[in-house]
């Protein structure tokens, strides 16, 4: 007997802005029961005490997540100075604290140029990584002494890229309010943490939200309340705010083809093409004027090799012809 599905068949992405004081997957999970969706996935997490833009992919959306989870990400947020704190953030206790030097902002922004580009950076202990498949946060609040977190996380050192550090504004003697444009991977309470070490006082993170994931701007999300009274609508209303699946991938090069060759394609066959290498393209098929994305793929030595294809069905003249 065929597996009974769990909600509807409905694809596309979904730009939350999520709240703080809940998880992603608390979002997620709220976002996928609103849509009656059968599949969902979020594409790089944001802590509870963050806010921002969090895109979730629903249906065939999902087999893009990772792309998305890859990609370059910016945000706003607050440092004060003065003070480190155990997890990096409002929300722990206070280990040190030390007087805030009077700094120019020229002085400000000379510290800033210093974590542009590649950083080392150490994960902090209060982290997603995970030891014996339980996060680090988890186990840090069970007790772990700080000693062994800090091991874990020294193991996990790694590069990340700063594209952008912008000083927007100081509020205080105590507050830097930046902007930050950077690689996956990059804690932003340990940027924080590292620039209040070369200023010499110490810093935490006060405030953090997401603007920007990849090619997904925040100026076009929106609140779970704002979510919840369109699914009072109904589906039609949640549907239309969807953004559609192509739109993970705008700048890839575009392959088309024929709907026979569509079919050879979904088939996983490979094609004769007359495109340039390229590491990655969207696959579009075309009949008589309409057009359906497939999927992904890849051109290399002459060939069009489908790697990730939709599961959805060809929805071109000549099916039903």
């Amino acid at each position: 007997m065929a597996k009974r599905k769990k909600g509807r068949d409905v694809h596309g992405v979904v730009l939350l802005n999520k709240p703080l004081g809940i998880t992603s997957n608390r979002a997620l999970q709220v976002v996928k029961r609103l849509f009656n969706a059968n599949k969902a996935g979020h594409t790089g997490a944001l802590d509870p005490e963050a806010s921002g833009l969090l895109p979730i992919c629903l249906g065939e959306a999902t087999k893009f997540s990772q792309l998305l989870l890859e990609s370059d990400k910016s945000y706003q947020t607050r440092a004060y100075l003065g003070e480190v704190r155990s997890t990096g953030d409002k929300e722990g206790e206070v280990i040190s604290q030390a007087d805030v030097p009077e700094l120019s902002d020229a002085q400000v922004l000379a510290v800033l140029e210093r974590f542009k580009g590649d950083v080392e950076q150490v994960p902090p202990m209060f982290s997603a990584l995970k030891l014996d498949g339980k996060p680090l946060y988890e186990l840090a609040r069970q007790g772990m002494s700080a000693e062994e977190a800090a091991a874990i996380a020294e193991k996990k050192r790694r590069v990340i890229q700063i594209h952008q550090l912008e000083l927007d504004g100081r509020p205080s003697n105590h507050e830097l309010d930046l902007t930050v444009t950077c690689s996956k991977g990059t804690y932003i309470r340990t940027l924080v943490e590292d620039i209040g070490a070369d200023i010499g006082c110490g810093a935490y993170v006060s405030k953090l939200h997401r603007i920007h994931t990849g090619p997904y701007s925040g100026q076009h999300m929106l609140t779970l309340e704002q979510l919840e009274e369109l699914a009072e609508r109904g589906f039609e209303a949640l549907d239309a705010i969807l953004e559609p699946i192509e739109s993970a991938i705008p700048d890839w090069p575009v392959a088309e083809i024929g709907y026979d060759e569509a079919l050879k394609v979904r088939n996983g066959q490979s094609l004769g093409t007359s495109l340039e290498d390229a590491s990655s393209v969207q696959l579009w098929a075309l009949d008589s004027g309409a057009r359906q994305l497939l999927g992904i793929g890849q051109v290399q030595q002459g060939r069009l090799k489908p790697t990730r294809l939709l599961n959805m069905p060809l929805n071109l003249p000549s099916a039903s012809a």
